[in-house]
């Protein structure tokens, strides 16, 4: 059963109004020193939340940094940024609605941010959160998953937004738009199966104590998830190993050869003698060593090797003729909701709230607005 949250809770994420809650600020891209906006009924104001909008007179925005300065079309403005938004006309009602924008090589709901930012400017989507996590699904989970599964990850994805968004709050952004927060590709991603899963889980989220926990989700564990601390450095209660129905599917298998100039470069120093040195819990590498002393801790030997190279620290190792042949189980760092394990309850009959309890276990899962 859904609880409402702790009037403390709400108290922290809204400001001025509701809005402020389903607002989340998106890290798009950075660019050079120009960048083109374009969108019907385009408009522009201030980057705050009661600013006033004025027509443009055009569907597309040239803004340029001149030294410390910015230029819209051609025109020195105040400030250091700039808010964009599209408005249309609906037909036959007079009444505006607001339109998809173009910026950076991607379509977006909501307003778009350009910024001075370092020696060029960045872009940011101002979006309302469940317009956001329609795009995200369709980003993060293969939208031919069930839908008890893609309800999971619509309520994953909320959660870890919204604590990401009470962590960062006052800053100019939230999230980024990569693998390193949640893969956001705007409206190309969205999916009458994702805007479905979103709508039918609308304002659900996991807490733990009362607060937004740290949803944390990846493709694959290979059959047992991984605890929060071994995988992340985070020691959460609901971020503990799991067993897993993924580890009987294929996708869940892979194999690497990797060059020993590879191996090197990863390593700093010659592999002379590499090996899996120590293990977590659940057998992934924890740490891998050399014969002439280097030790690489295994999330960090991961990230330099890279992450779609090596998909898992749930792997075996040998040397061959050709450098080093890995064999593996997992896609990700293994802790939290696992999404082909997720696909995989989905289909044995689990609704959405039994996946969330089995890899966040200990949560709450309560009605936010």
């Amino acid at each position: 059963m859904l609880r409402p949250v702790a009037v403390v809770l709400l108290g922290l994420l809204v400001s001025s109004s509701a809005f402020a809650l389903e607002t989340m600020r998106i890290a798009m891209s950075e660019a050079g020193a120009e960048v083109q906006v374009s969108g019907q009924g385009l408009s522009s104001g201030a980057d705050t939340e009661e600013a006033t909008f004025q027509p443009l007179g055009t569907r597309q925005a040239i803004v340029r940094r001149r030294g410390k300065k910015l230029e819209v079309n051609g025109v020195a403005i105040a400030g250091n940024s700039v808010r964009f938004r599209a408005v249309g006309e609906t037909l036959g009602t007079g009444e505006s609605s607001e339109k998809p924008l173009k910026a950076g090589g991607m379509e977006v709901r909501g307003d778009v941010v350009v910024r001075l930012y370092r020696e060029g400017l960045q872009l940011i989507n101002v979006i309302p959160l469940e317009d956001y996590l329609a795009a995200v699904l369709g980003s993060e989970m293969p939208v031919s998953f069930p839908p008890e599964a893609l309800k999971a990850q619509a309520v994953a994805a909320r959660t870890y937004a919204l604590q990401k968004k009470l962590e960062a709050y006052g800053s100019s952004f939230y999230l980024g738009s990569s693998v390193l927060h949640q893969v956001y590709g705007g409206v190309n991603r969205e999916d009458p199966r994702t805007l479905a899963a979103v709508k039918a889980t609308r304002g659900e989220v996991l807490t733990y104590e009362l607060a937004p926990i740290e949803a944390y989700f990846h493709a694959s564990c290979g059959g047992r998830t991984e605890s929060g601390l071994a995988a992340l450095q985070r020691d959460l209660p609901y971020l503990q190993p799991a067993e897993c129905p993924c580890g009987r599917l294929p996708a869940s298998r892979w194999s690497a050869t990797i060059s020993r100039s590879e191996l090197q470069s990863a390593l700093g120093g010659s592999p002379s003698g590499f090996k899996i040195s120590g293990r977590t819990g659940t057998r992934r590498a924890s740490r891998v060593s050399t014969s002439d002393g280097i030790t690489l801790d295994g999330p960090r030997f991961r990230q330099r090797l890279g992450y779609t190279k090596l998909k898992s620290l749930d792997f075996e190792v040998e040397e061959t003729s050709h450098g080093y042949h890995f064999t593996g189980r997992g896609y990700g760092h293994g802790a939290g909701l696992c999404q082909w394990g997720a696909k995989a309850l989905a289909d044995g009959g689990s609704n959405y709230r039994d996946i969330l309890s089995h890899y966040y276990p200990g949560t709450d899962l309560q009605q936010l607005y």
